[in-house]
């Protein structure tokens, strides 16, 4: 392609910009730059090495994926330094792990009367009418008091962090299995598992450097092209330019942004009062990411577990170990990884929350207490956006607020660019910058980001 095409600027390094970074490698194009705030590249993908040789990644992150041209680009930047498993998630829940899905599970609980409760709220909407306005009427329409109660009430507080009466449910998709009475009656009938539901059921993961590896690959499609520490504070959309912190403009014609969506509105100069009130309605939440290393064989083969209940701060702890034994030092060690929610609707103590975590690991008894002599690593990661929430109301604002963009040739994509969590995983997020990049110089349709 010609030298004095259109210029395009990308704000943001992570999968959703190193998508995009990708694609104009591949066609060609010339006239582009990506700006990058941190001193790294892979956003809420990116990993990092502790001084005593342990690698974190920024959340419970695996990669799976029905996009073909995302797979091929995977098996492309990888060259065979990839693992591939069989999922093996559990829930903690009353002293006993169970496998997940848990409404397919429960079944397996030796406590009989958490199963009895659960049977009989399945039994009792079955033939339940009416509607349901918001998630956690929806919870209880669809699974019934038991599973609501045990599990999907208590285990969805923790993780969105987020009244669930405040949250949609239009979101859902492939994301909560769904009952089937007729299997989960067969499962009890039959006393087995069943633990194949969903899209990460098998899964990938690079054999070196995390998940942060695999977008590390992305840099030679940005070559001379990338500016680290560059971080946004006003975005002009009139004269077509971004300023940085230190001062240093740079103008535009086309603008691919992936940061937070509500920080791109405040960003932006003379902007209508009305977009500024619909990027005021965003909810989302924070996250701390703990990690914990031990100098020991790991003791379990399981992959990721849910933990519902109150004695421990985190949702999900992840063997971040069992996925590639360069995630932790040569020797006999092995790694937690504890994801914990936080917001404006619920706080969490900084500093406390590796201790609170080291408890909770001894109350769901994935260590013992003489275990702490033998921690020789602790990780803690505190991300500002973690989950881009549903919130009741979205698809109406992220439309105002996407047509007014558009119009100003300002495109915004990615995890928070898009606000969409249901397609927030890393193989979506790399499609919405490849595509966006079809669209905006090929005039081509999204399929991955719809609005």
């Amino acid at each position: 392609m010609k030298e004095h095409m259109k210029r395009i600027i990308i704000l943001g390094a992570g999968p959703t910009g190193l998508g995009a970074t990708c694609r104009l490698h591949e066609i060609g194009y010339k006239n582009w730059n990506i700006y990058e705030k941190n001193n790294y590249v892979g956003g809420l993908s990116a990993s990092f090495k502790d001084k005593q040789g342990f690698t974190w990644d920024a959340g419970g992150h695996i990669l799976f994926s029905n996009n073909d041209r995302f797979n091929r680009l995977v098996d492309d930047l990888s060259h065979n330094d990839m693992l591939t498993f069989k999922r093996e998630s559990w829930i903690w829940l009353k002293d006993s792990f169970i496998k997940y899905p848990f409404q397919n599970n429960f079944h397996m609980h030796p406590d009989k009367e958490l199963v009895f409760e659960c049977v009989s709220g399945l039994f009792e909407n079955l033939d339940k009418k009416g509607q349901y306005k918001n998630f956690e009427e929806w919870i209880c329409h669809f699974f019934g008091e038991g599973i609501a109660r045990y599990f999907m009430i208590p285990y969805n507080n923790k993780v969105w962090a987020c009244p669930l009466n405040r949250m949609d449910y239009n979101w859902i998709a492939e994301r909560v299995s769904i009952i089937d009475f007729r299997k989960i009656l067969k499962n009890i009938v039959f006393r087995q598992e069943d633990s194949e539901w969903g899209p990460n059921n098998t899964f990938r993961y690079p054999l070196f450097g995390g998940t942060g590896g695999l977008f590390h690959k992305f840099l030679p499609y940005s070559r001379g092209r990338l500016c680290l520490n560059k971080y946004a504070v006003r975005i002009d959309p009139e004269r077509k330019e971004v300023v940085f912190e230190d001062g240093e403009k740079t103008s535009y014609d086309l603008l691919i942004s992936t940061i937070p969506l509500t920080e791109l509105i405040d960003k932006m100069k003379d902007k209508p009062e009305g977009i500024g009130r619909s990027a005021e309605e965003f909810v989302w939440n924070r996250g701390y990411m703990v990690g914990i290393g031990i100098k020991k064989p790991c003791p379990s083969n399981k992959n990721w577990m849910y933990f519902p209940e109150n004695d421990s701060p985190f949702y999900r702890v992840t063997y971040l170990s069992n996925y590639s034994p360069n995630m932790t030092p040569a020797g006999e060690f092995f790694s937690f990884l504890a994801e914990i929610s936080y917001s404006r609707f619920k706080a969490v103590s900084k500093e406390t929350v590796i201790e609170e975590t080291i408890q909770g690991l001894i109350n769901s008894k994935l260590l013992k207490e003489e275990d702490r002599s033998l921690i020789v690593s602790t990780f803690l990661l505190d991300v500002p956006h973690s989950f881009p929430i549903p919130f009741i109301g979205r698809d109406r604002a992220i439309k105002n607020i996407q047509s007014f963009l558009s119009e100003r040739n300002i495109y915004s994509r990615g995890r928070f660019g898009g606000w969409k969590y249901e397609v927030g995983n890393m193989d979506h997020s790399v499609m919405q910058g490849i595509e966006v990049v079809n669209r905006i110089l090929f005039d081509e349709k999204e399929t991955v980001y719809k609005i």
